[in-house]
């Protein structure tokens, strides 16, 4: 059972996180108008970088509580990424026949995201150890 300082935590992250993925993703879709939905991708791409940080940091530090780290990850981070909205945009350019696209979508989010997390996960082990 989660304790009430732990939902509290994840519940105001995760606002914090919808917000600034409504933000983001409208921003992006803005400044990169294009059938591809590039503002998921971003967002998608930036939570994933951010979230391989925290994960290496959490791994070579104890300064931050369960509570604080859950905030991060599973709460601002879990509002951030978009996978659900990836999942119905990659649906929806499927079934409008637009096959590239849709694939160029579900390839650049899938093996984007894991570069990123990956990206920032050693980008931290590499500032730690040197």
């Amino acid at each position: 059972m989660m304790s009430w300082q732990t939902i509290l935590a994840i519940g105001s992250g995760g606002f914090i996180g919808a917000v600034l993925r409504a933000y983001l993703n409208g921003l992006i879709s803005h400044k990169l108008p294009h059938d591809l939905p590039f503002g998921t991708l971003g967002v998608n791409l930036i939570g994933s970088f951010i979230m391989g940080v925290l994960i290496a940091y959490f791994m070579y530090t104890t300064l931050l509580s369960f509570h604080i780290k859950s905030f991060l990850t599973t709460g601002i981070l879990g509002g951030l990424t978009t996978y659900s909205t990836f999942a119905i945009e990659s649906f929806l350019l499927l079934q409008g026949g637009h096959i590239f696209l849709a694939l160029a979508n579900i390839s650049l989010n899938a093996f984007g995201t894991i570069a990123m997390a990956g990206s920032g996960f050693y980008l931290v082990r590499y500032f730690t150890h040197h």
